[in-house]
């Protein structure tokens, strides 16, 4: 009863919808501009960079602070990765938006500080490569979240965190379905970094 209580509180905290929030300050709804998506980089598209920086450190701290705080609480490692794994899908499926939310990458790196931080320094690189070579934040998000796994095996991480890493690496994929077409058919979003 109570690891189903620490997961649903993760989950309420996962729902929050940062950009939405953040957005609608200076007067924008992100899911009617550009991609439709809540996360950072479309709230800097509808709402200017600064807006979508702080999206990019709300979305992260939704995910590491309730791993964090189980993983603090001395929570078994299972506990620890679905309470990562509620939070996650709480971006994904938020309660206050009517299950329709993000894609879950800046989440889900939020969950991986706390799980198993060494894990990210290799995926971050490639990250920022394919983001410098070719500016499309959906490639660098889908080769990064497919990299983890692999990451944290070679690192020798729990089996729970591991296996943690396979399922969100997998929604990240599904969620990720249109920008995958997108690329295919050369009409994906490319990110400017000049204002």
């Amino acid at each position: 009863m109570q690891q189903a209580v620490y997961a649903v509180i993760a989950y309420l905290i996962g729902s929050i919808p940062i950009g939405v929030i953040l957005a609608g300050l200076k007067g924008k709804d992100p899911r009617k501009t550009g991609s439709g998506n809540i996360g950072a980089t479309n709230v800097m598209r509808a709402a200017g960079r600064v807006l979508g920086i702080a999206t990019l450190i709300g979305d992260i701290a939704k995910g590491f602070l309730p791993a964090f705080i189980a993983i603090r609480c001395d929570l078994p490692g299972e506990i620890v990765a679905i309470v990562g794994l509620a939070a996650f899908l709480g971006h994904l499926f938020p309660l206050f938006l009517k299950f329709r939310g993000g894609k879950g990458v800046a989440t889900a790196l939020g969950v991986y500080l706390a799980v198993g931080p060494a894990a990210i320094i290799p995926c971050f690189i490639i990250f920022v490569f394919v983001l410098l070579i070719w500016r499309y934040v959906s490639l660098g998000s889908l080769i990064g979240a497919g990299i983890v796994p692999f990451a944290m095996y070679f690192l020798k991480a729990p089996a729970e965190y591991i296996w943690l890493a396979v399922v969100i690496a997998i929604f990240v994929i599904i969620k990720h379905k249109d920008n995958i077409r997108r690329l295919i058919k050369g009409q994906e979003n490319k990110i400017r970094f000049s204002s």
